[in-house]
């Protein structure tokens, strides 16, 4: 019965996409004409696209999407035993396929559509209108008091924010390595990035968002480029993924040890490089706020690296190469959320601070606690996101952390400053993106495993999920 239940869901996902498809296709020609006049006016009072900005962003975008594919597809493969490498690769990559439709169909309109405090208001629907806007400039969160005026187009925007889309759930994918079914894996991940990351999204990033905008008389939370909304919001999702699974089979007697190190640190590297666009481009231009973006980057990342070479040297005797890749990727998640709001010697703190907590958390705490967390994705990115958001509170520098630059003017807004209220604000938008990711999340995996199952047979565990779900292995 789970078996048919489990096609019968797959088979959805297509049939579901074309018959909003055909709607769509009715709707956005009048929608279109409808909104031409107000179009035209605004265009003609909106600065023009700028070419350096729009060829940075397109960049970015690209960087970006390289962290997915080959980046974290090559670093979750690495630390994968052998029988299990291509189900991992595969995981990756489906799900840029899947995401890549999802976002495009309603996933980038509950996010950055207007709507309300809570979610977006479908006006974007499978990209509806971006036929009479495409070679325009656009505004983020247009007919709010708070717009940002872009200077790159719509179409540009949207790409960008579906590679931060794409990988946030694939790096979900390293908490239950080895274990899940990939047709559960499928259908989690559509229900997730609609249900769990676009109304996170919205909250912090949009113009209406409540947490963007500060709650309890706070002010708004600082996330320049996804602590809350990609880090944490994955992390504690990968967490109630590897409970609800349970543990691997052998977790603890059999050796597990990763199949080839050389891809992991491959991987990472790559991940390293991609990230300058996933934090330097979150500054939406070729600016100065891009460079010193970039700048922490690569500063905290170094640092991290470091903080947990030198931590595992002295605890076990010896340093790794995976240990090292994995306190860069640290430091990486750490400074996101900082990068367009803290200085250089902020930004060592935050990395050594995320490189040693986050070797604590992948080893002691894991271990403490008795979960199976394949591949750290909640001691790295779960953990590393809650230590750079809170940080990112205290030390937030006001004059940097205008997040943007009036096209006309060329003057920063007022920015964040860190302190006691900015620390409270990062405090809330943690326990709230915790507690709404991972409720949602558990929701969610006991609903699929009810209906067509999420984990594979011990038997098939054993056999490896590349023959066992793929039909293929590695020569």
């Amino acid at each position: 019965m789970k078996k048919l239940a489990e096609r019968a869901s797959l088979a959805l996902i297509p049939l579901l996409l074309m018959s909003v498809s055909a709607f769509a296709e009715d709707a956005a020609p009048a929608a279109a004409a409808a909104a031409a006049p107000a179009v035209a006016a605004a265009a003609a009072a909106a600065p023009k696209l700028d070419s350096g900005d729009t060829a940075w962003m397109l960049t970015s975008t690209a960087l970006v999407l390289m962290m997915t594919i080959p980046g974290l597809f090559l670093f979750y493969a690495g630390m994968v035993r052998k029988k299990n490498i291509l189900a991992t690769i595969m995981q990756s990559f489906a799900i840029t396929c899947l995401v890549t439709i999802t976002w495009m169909v309603a996933g980038y309109s509950l996010a950055f559509t207007n709507g309300n405090a809570y979610i977006g208001d479908l006006s974007r629907f499978f990209l509806s209108g971006f036929g009479a806007t495409w070679d325009q400039p656009f505004k983020l969160g247009a007919g709010v008091d708070s717009a940002i005026q872009t200077t790159i187009p719509e179409s540009v925007y949207m790409m960008f924010q579906m590679t931060f889309a794409i990988i946030t759930p694939a790096l979900i994918c390293g908490a239950f390595a080895d274990r899940m079914k990939f047709s559960a894996m499928c259908v989690f991940m559509v229900l997730w990035s609609l249900i769990v990351y676009s109304p996170v999204a919205h909250w912090v990033w949009s113009a209406t968002g409540f947490l963007g905008a500060g709650v309890f008389g706070l002010p708004g939370a600082a996330d320049f480029a996804g602590g809350t909304v990609v880090h944490i919001n994955a992390g504690i999702a990968g967490l109630v993924c590897c409970l609800v699974l349970g543990k691997r089979v052998g977790y603890g007697t059999d050796n597990m040890a990763p199949y080839n190190v050389a891809y992991a640190v491959i991987g990472a590297s790559l991940l390293w490089v991609g990230w300058f666009g996933f934090n330097a481009g979150s500054a939406v231009g070729a600016n100065a706020l891009a460079g010193m973006a970039m700048t922490v980057t690569q500063i905290a990342t170094a640092a991290a690296a470091l903080a947990w070479m030198f931590a595992e040297w002295i605890i076990k005797g010896k340093p790794s190469a995976l240990g090292a890749a994995s306190g860069a990727v640290a430091g990486l998640v750490a400074i996101t959320p900082a990068s367009g709001f803290v200085l250089p010697g902020a930004a060592i703190v935050i990395g050594v601070a995320a490189g040693v907590i986050c070797f604590w958390a992948s080893t002691s705490l894991k271990h403490m606690l008795g979960y199976d967390d394949s591949l750290d994705t909640f001691g790295v990115h779960g953990v590393g996101g809650i230590v750079g958001a809170l940080l990112t509170g205290v030390f937030a520098y006001g004059p940097l952390s205008g997040a943007t630059q009036d096209p006309k003017t060329l003057e920063w807004t007022g920015g964040k400053i860190g302190g006691l209220p900015q620390f409270e604000a990062q405090v809330v938008a943690v326990c709230v993106t915790l507690v709404w990711s991972g409720v949602i999340s558990f929701i969610l995996l006991k609903i699929i495993d009810v209906v067509i199952g999420l984990r594979v047979t011990p038997e098939e565990e054993r056999e490896g999920l590349d023959v066992v779900l793929h039909g293929e292995q590695l020569g």
